[in-house]
């Protein structure tokens, strides 16, 4: 049986939407092998890819594709944040490091302002970040996210920004000394 190019792109017209990027490159692959010579050619024609898609899509049919979970391959997909956006992580470390002017390697690390404040912050200087991408960026430079009230309790504790910034202080003056200084932040 012989198929049209008419019939080849209604094929296509109506099977391609329903598939994703990996899918689409097994049917035009396996329709291409199915097909043989001038096939590359009719199939991308039809199916509104480029032909070097469709080359590679015969290709992986041939070396016989196995199923996978992933759309691409390791390593594809959008850029970090902070590749894109350079500033971004010395925007941030501005925003949350205690008296980051006069003590830009603070011994203490944490933050009195919650992430959809930084977000929104960094957002008016001019950066496009979310509140989980701040809480994912502080966690990996090692900010210890803590509430600033005992809310399982409902009592409200003394104020964290100004015990964490005595703590940082101490540290400070002791590691200045050359004597080892260790914070632990312990509940009641």
């Amino acid at each position: 049986m012989e198929v049209s190019r008419n019939g080849l792109a209604r094929f296509f017209e109506v099977v391609l939407p329903h598939l994703n990027e990996v899918q689409r490159r097994v049917v035009a692959g396996a329709m291409s092998e199915m097909l043989g010579r001038g096939a590359k050619s009719a199939v991308a024609e039809a199916s509104g890819m480029s032909r070097n898609t469709v080359i590679k899509a015969a290709r992986e049919v041939g070396a016989g594709i196995e199923p996978s979970k992933r759309l691409r391959a390791v390593g594809g997909g959008d850029k970090p944040l902070t590749d894109k956006q350079p500033q971004l992580l010395r925007a941030l470390e501005e925003l949350v490091a205690p008296e980051t002017r006069s003590n830009p390697v603070s011994l203490v690390r944490w933050t009195s302002k919650s992430s959809t404040e930084l977000a929104d912050e960094l957002a008016r200087q001019g950066f496009s970040v979310s509140s989980r991408t701040v809480l994912r960026i502080l966690h990996r430079l090692g900010y210890s996210l803590r509430a600033s009230a005992k809310v399982a309790e409902g009592a409200q504790q003394i104020d964290r920004d100004a015990q964490l910034r005595h703590v940082d202080h101490q540290a400070q003056r002791f590691s200045d000394d050359g004597q080892p200084a260790i914070g632990v932040d312990a509940e009641t």
